[in-house]
């Protein structure tokens, strides 16, 4: 980018050119009442505020055991960190984190992001108000990054926030975010909603958010962004940043999934989410013009699983899905967080173009089966799979991975480093398809050809949607 200096009397022509036009715009004026020249949000902070919590973690780590001398940068800089002291080893140490929260009931109930609290040992909240409570948690939830937790207030009814029908926001809407950046205290920030139904890759698994140019930091992971009328619009999750401070690009999950995890707290601490049974790809620019569509809109179908909720509601493969319950449908992220925040046992009404007709199809919304069971094994023995960690792919794993398969077989879930499989290259996610000319449906069949002996194996893998023939000897 080039830069150019601009003369300064020209500054001071288009400066004085600029006062003119706003004092001659029908839509300026100055304050005409002392109430006028005193809008605040501080009545909304208020009410607001008292519901937002830090929330504190502590957790116990291995570390290297390092000499003192090394502590020094001058070391550090030719010997590098971690440097071994004498008689090597470990030590323990104590990890602190720092993040935000909502009391989203009365009775203590805390919706926070899951990394906030991922692998702690000790989690406190601490009130508006100072006083400090231990907390449990009561569910996880690794696909929305969200998780929740309890603190026992002694019956006494906490200041909470209401949820919002995030549906209901549009850009330009004006908006607080409230939380603990950088551990400063409880702090507040005002922006507007940027953007809804934005694209976060690496965030969560539902990649569908409210963005807002309210300043977003560390520490304000977990809190709240609360809309004008005093409700939780959404949870405050990620920035885009280079340097990791706030560049106006904030991310928030919208209230809407936020409810439907809350529910899901209050009814056996499982997240069970609606399965179309069915697997589209986001209509392109491309996509559009090979099928004389007028824009890129939609979710076209590729796959319908038999027997499946979709092809129940008459589903096809072709079909363009384009709404559910009258929301728009955009790409494919916007379609799984339309049934992501939906009920279990209710119906949702799918919005279907079929060459060139618009259609409605009654879509029953049900958990996706785990049949078979999964059957976790870690595998052992001398053969090229032991140190690897399986299990039966089923409906239900396949949606909770996110794998873009309607295959059966026995896919990787981890594997141990250094171990026969990890030596033959095999890797988690790859699903194993046969072995020696046999189809492999479950870990029982796996672990039947693994047991017979052999002096060589031969194994089909899909791999990322690919599919490999490794040839091992044995």
């Amino acid at each position: 980018m080039t830069y150019r200096r601009i003369p300064y009397l020209l500054v001071i022509l288009l400066a004085t050119l600029g006062v003119a036009e706003a004092q001659t715009a029908d839509d300026r004026r100055v304050p005409l009442s002392r109430a006028e020249m005193t809008l605040s949000f501080a009545p909304l902070v208020r009410e607001a505020a008292p519901a937002v919590v830090n929330v504190y973690t502590r957790r116990v780590v291995e570390a290297r055991r390092t000499s003192p001398l090394f502590d020094d940068p001058f070391f550090r800089r030719f010997f590098g960190d971690g440097f071994p002291a004498p008689g090597g080893g470990t030590r323990k140490r104590v990890q602190n984190s720092l993040g935000s929260g909502v009391i989203v009931r009365a009775d203590g109930l805390i919706v926070t992001n899951q990394h906030v609290v991922e692998k702690a040992d000790e989690i406190t909240v601490v009130l508006a108000d100072r006083r400090e409570f231990d907390a449990e948690v009561v569910l996880r939830d690794e696909q929305t990054d969200l998780a929740i937790l309890k603190i026992e207030a002694a019956g006494e009814e906490l200041p909470f926030l209401p949820f919002r029908d995030s549906d209901t926001l549009e850009v330009g809407d004006l908006v607080l975010a409230i939380g603990n950046p950088f551990g400063v205290g409880q702090t507040v920030t005002s922006g507007i909603v940027s953007a809804v139904a934005r694209t976060a890759e690496g965030v969560s698994d539902y990649g569908f958010f409210i963005q807002t140019d309210a300043a977003i930091n560390p520490g304000n992971s977990g809190g709240a962004l609360v809309s004008m009328d005093g409700r939780l619009a959404g949870i405050n999750t990620a920035i885009y940043s280079r340097g990791g401070g706030s560049n106006g690009i904030g991310f928030a999950i919208p209230a809407n999934m936020v409810a439907t995890v809350v529910a899901s707290a209050d009814s056996g601490g499982k997240v069970r989410r609606p399965w179309l049974g069915a697997r589209g790809q986001t209509v392109t620019a491309d996509v559009a013009a090979g099928l004389k569509l007028p824009r890129p809109f939609g979710v076209l179908i590729n796959s319908v699983a038999s027997n499946g909720p979709a092809a129940r509601a008459g589903l096809r493969v072709g079909d363009i899905v384009v709404a559910a319950n009258e929301r728009d449908v955009p790409d494919a992220n916007s379609l799984r967080f339309r049934l992501g925040t939906m009920r279990i046992g209710n119906t949702a009404d799918l919005t279907v173009l079929r060459n060139g007709r618009r259609l409605t199809l009654a879509l029953r919304l049900e958990a996706a089966p785990e049949d078979p069971p999964r059957n976790v094994t870690t595998m052992g023995g001398r053969n090229p799979v032991a140190g690897a960690e399986v299990a039966n792919l089923s409906p239900a794993l396949i949606e909770e991975l996110q794998i873009p398969t309607d295959e059966r077989g026995v896919i990787i879930l981890r594997i141990r480093r250094g171990s026969p499989a990890d030596r033959v290259g095999l890797e988690p996610g790859d699903i194993l398809l046969a072995l020696n000319d046999e189809k492999i449906g479950r870990v029982a069949e796996l672990k039947r050809l693994l047991g017979v002996a052999s002096d060589g194996w031969r194994m089909v893998v899909r791999r990322k949607g690919r599919l490999l023939q490794m040839n091992i000897r044995g």
